[in-house]
């Protein structure tokens, strides 16, 4: 699957002629450049690496990472990403892969970004637990996970166990994400439902092609 680097705008909302209400989350789609095309004979894919989001100042990145640029006479980018494509794509060296050919209104992708950071969070709101007895001589531990380790075999607590700790910034794909609206002069497309992760996050949008 291509992927795509963009960054989450945030959330809005359509109305059908029925009247009901479509959720949307904006992604803007940032600018890319096609860095290098592998053709391994061997599998049936090209690995496709794609640098997103150009740079004016070289300052805000590596030497070394500057000198791959040069080398292949392409604008400076921020981020490299590698993906893979069927062996049939016309992609090459130094294209600008246009989102607007790739995707129709209806299709389906793939959307990975890391999710929202909670903090430290307990059992109930971590691992949705229905907590203790409200009463019946429970005190001052309602919302506690109760026993979390064994008797003397044996005799720890097994790695795993569901139990209050941090929550959030997870790496989270949501799959068969529906792209409602496309809007090539702003590089944007508005997706049916949720996306994870905070507005203005980096998203990874993966696409059949």
């Amino acid at each position: 699957m291509l992927k795509l680097v963009g960054k989450k705008i945030g959330m809005t909302h359509v109305f059908k002629e029925s009247g009901s209400i479509v959720p949307l989350t904006l992604l803007e789609i940032y600018d890319n450049t096609v860095l290098e095309v592998i053709d391994n004979p061997e599998n049936e894919e090209k690995n496709v690496t794609v640098a997103f989001k150009k740079l004016e100042n070289s300052k805000k990145i590596s030497k070394s990472v500057a000198g791959i640029y040069n080398k292949k006479g392409i604008a400076l980018h921020k981020i490299i990403l590698g993906s893979k494509v069927s062996k049939n794509s016309p992609l090459k060296s130094g294209d600008n892969i246009d989102f607007s050919t790739l995707l129709k209104e209806g299709d389906k992708i793939n959307i990975t970004a890391i999710s929202t950071g909670k903090g430290f969070a307990g059992v109930m709101k971590r691992w949705n637990f229905r907590g203790l007895e409200a009463s019946h001589g429970v005190s001052i531990s309602h919302r506690s996970h109760g026993s979390t380790g064994q008797r003397q075999d044996p005799g720890k607590t097994f790695r795993g166990k569901k139990m209050a700790g941090h929550m959030g910034v997870d790496k989270i794909t949501t799959r068969n994400l529906e792209v409602c609206i496309i809007d090539k002069e702003k590089s944007l497309i508005a997706i049916k439902g949720a996306v994870p992760g905070n507005s203005g996050s980096q998203v990874v949008i993966k696409i059949k092609h």
